[in-house]
């Protein structure tokens, strides 16, 4: 079932998420959901929060080539548990502010540990995209936005925009 993205400002976005103890089939329905309407938005992730549950989970697919095998991830209690001095700079984007891009850098490779929807533990190590994508959906679970990787003008001016995008979605 596809769920409706909350849209910047929304405090429920800037709050710290809680660890997933145990793996229930909410949770894993909850999952499911993420990936629908992640896919649908068209988007490459998504996290809880930004469907209104503040827990620890996110989804991602950052395979985009036409024919590719689609590889749809799904993390529970997701971590970077290392990161590579070496860095890139990608043009990113969120549902959540929609229609605003900005150059963001981060590491160039992460190991990440996450807890994967059958409850067994998972380690990766994350390059370019994906390695940009998991990052940033582990920000969303940290109550960060890529904006605010952004000087204080250039957030403000995106954050006017989606208020005004809000008050506009609002009289239709």
């Amino acid at each position: 079932m596809k769920r409706p993205i909350l849209i910047h400002p929304d405090p429920r976005l800037k709050k710290v998420c809680t660890p997933v103890s145990d793996l229930s089939d909410d949770l894993r329905a909850l999952a499911d959901d993420m990936l629908e309407t992640m896919y649908d938005a068209p988007g490459i992730g998504l996290a809880a929060p930004q469907v209104g549950v503040t827990r620890r989970l996110i989804v991602l697919d950052c395979v985009k080539d036409e024919g590719e095998e689609p590889r749809p991830l799904v993390m529970f209690n997701p971590e970077v548990v290392a990161s590579s001095d070496e860095t890139n700079t990608y043009e990113e984007g969120c549902l959540s502010i929609p229609d605003q891009y900005a150059d963001v850098t981060r590491p160039k490779l992460v190991d990440v540990r996450w807890i994967d929807r059958d409850g067994n533990e998972q380690n990766e190590t994350f390059d370019g995209l994906w390695a940009t994508c998991v990052q940033h959906e582990i920000d969303h679970l940290n109550g960060k936005l890529f904006i605010d990787y952004l000087g204080a003008m250039r957030r403000q001016m995106i954050t006017r925009r989606m208020q005004k995008l809000k008050r506009e979605q609002a009289r239709a």
